[in-house]
């Protein structure tokens, strides 16, 4: 085989961080990073589950470590990037994945319940955002950043107001970041799943009101975070030298039907 073609998504001697990847598909796209090779930084707050996230990775071979992180919080954020500059001297890939689901009625929803959506969601994926430019800026390198948006922020559904606001503006964020950031060779790119099983949304999509959503697919089924391995590698490696601005769709044509 070519070598060029054989080392296209190879992340060897790379260095990535994770937020959100105590569980679902941070603790998954952890997981197929150490895979390819890289040295995985896993972020969240719940520190038993990173601990035997990182434990997984090493006992499969990989190279792994964690570090708390509130993506809410910018003293918490911009801690955790300094320690991981100390660790590994630079980052180069950064999976902005951290965020809530949310639900109900527009009406419905209190000022509290949209704040922690914008602000988890939103907010803190540019509080993380801005601390991977700044790393990835410093040494001239530059970097790849994968924010990990949504279909709900390209086209809406009822009762997800505030999730479809945030994924909508991480969405435009994406692009801003991206023409900002060229100069720095930093790309920015991002992810927009579908419907795709995670701990937290498996008893919805298990669910009748699920499987009435689930006939709405074209493809007649849900994802599986496996799904999305090719997308981040591909965006997370060289063989989207490129690519910056973009949002790769994995939804199983879902943006093709009836919401």
């Amino acid at each position: 085989m070519n070598t060029r073609v054989s080392s296209l998504f190879d992340l060897s001697g790379k260095t990535a961080l994770v937020t959100g990847a105590s569980s679902g598909i941070g603790h998954h796209f952890s997981h197929t990073l150490a895979a390819a090779g890289a040295q995985v930084i896993l972020t969240a707050r719940r520190i038993e589950q990173l601990e035997q996230a990182v434990t997984e990775i090493q006992t499969n071979g990989g190279s792994a470590s964690w570090l708390k992180l509130d993506v809410t919080n910018q003293a918490s954020v911009e801690a955790a990037f300094s320690n991981a500059m100390t660790q590994y001297s630079r980052i180069d890939i950064v999976i902005n994945n951290a965020g809530i689901a949310s639900g109900g009625n527009a009406l419905d929803v209190t000022e509290k319940h949209w704040d922690d959506v914008i602000s988890t969601n939103l907010k803190g994926a540019w509080l993380v955002a801005q601390q991977a430019g700044r790393c990835m800026s410093a040494d001239g390198k530059g970097g790849s950043l994968i924010n990990i948006a949504s279909i709900l922020g390209i086209r809406v559904m009822g009762g997800v107001a505030p999730y479809a606001a945030a994924k909508a503006g991480l969405d435009h964020l994406t692009r801003a970041l991206a023409y900002e950031w060229a100069r720095f060779d930093i790309r920015v790119n991002a992810i927009a799943p579908g419907y795709v099983v995670t701990d937290i949304n498996r008893d919805y999509l298990n669910s009748p009101q699920g499987d009435k959503a689930r006939k709405r697919i074209p493809q007649k089924r849900f994802g599986r975070p496996e799904h999305l391995d090719g997308a981040m590698l591909l965006l997370a490696s060289g063989a989207s030298s490129y690519m910056t601005g973009s949002t790769i769709v994995v939804d199983g044509g879902h943006l093709q039907s009836s919401m």
